[in-house]
């Protein structure tokens, strides 16, 4: 097994990154519990340096998406369990420096201290090397998750979009009810009716299961809330 100096060697060459400034890098993968000189500063930086990279990553790959779309693309790239899971693959763990205390309780492996240390890093790369080093180092990372990403693949249902319109304007939630089936048992049509009672609105939505005749009925519900969504309209009261 590779002393501390030569599991630090190991992880530049994972990253693909040589450090001029190795202390660096060392401060980076430091948990608070081992001394002062430990990564939270690193972590604030690499985090909105994490966040621009990705920004322009997805910007240069989904050029006909909207802010919206590649607003939640970037949510999802950058939430902790998608962070812990590119140090374990880098073998951070290995590398940590924290407490006897912390290691005995788990810290090596606790996601959300594994997510700061890979923010941290990324925040020493940029002081290391400037932002093109750190762009590089999260294209690598990165990269191909974002080339396999379908951004429709994260965009938010009706249903979804609906409640969280409603709950943005302290509306309460709609109601949903099925009105009608028609057909046999294996090839059932649902009517639903979707109702917000506090704005005296209702939609209604075929489909051949409950599920996707709720996000018919939303989706009609939801175009009509988003037409009268201007200035002097009452729905935005």
């Amino acid at each position: 097994m590779p002393g501390p100096g030569g599991a630090l060697a190991a992880l530049q060459k994972r990253l693909g990154h040589a450090y001029s400034q190795p202390e660096l890098l060392r401060r980076a993968l430091t948990h608070r519990s081992w001394g002062a000189e430990h990564n939270e500063r690193l972590e604030f930086l690499g985090d909105a340096v994490l966040s621009l990279a990705i920004s322009r990553l997805l910007y240069e790959r989904h050029g006909g998406s909207d802010e919206g779309d590649l607003t939640r693309v970037r949510a999802h790239l950058v939430r902790e369990d998608s962070l812990h899971r590119v140090a374990l693959q880098l073998g951070i763990p290995e590398v940590l420096r924290m407490s006897e205390g912390e290691l005995r309780g788990g810290g090596a492996q606790r996601p959300s201290l594994l997510a700061d240390a890979l923010e941290a890093v990324i925040g020493a790369t940029f002081l290391d090397g400037g932002y093109d080093a750190a762009q590089g180092l999260v294209q690598r990372l990165f990269g191909e998750v974002i080339q396999a990403t379908e951004v429709e693949s994260w965009t938010k249902d009706a249903k979804t979009e609906l409640q969280e319109w409603l709950q943005a304007r302290k509306v309460p939630v709609p109601a949903y009810r099925i009105t009608a089936t028609r057909g046999q048992a294996h090839n059932q049509t649902f009517e639903v009716e979707c109702a917000v009672a506090a704005l005296g609105l209702t939609e209604r939505g075929e489909g051949k299961s409950r599920r996707n005749a709720e996000q018919e009925a939303a989706r009609r519900l939801l175009d009509i809330l988003k037409a009268n969504d201007r200035p002097g309209s009452a729905l935005r009261s």
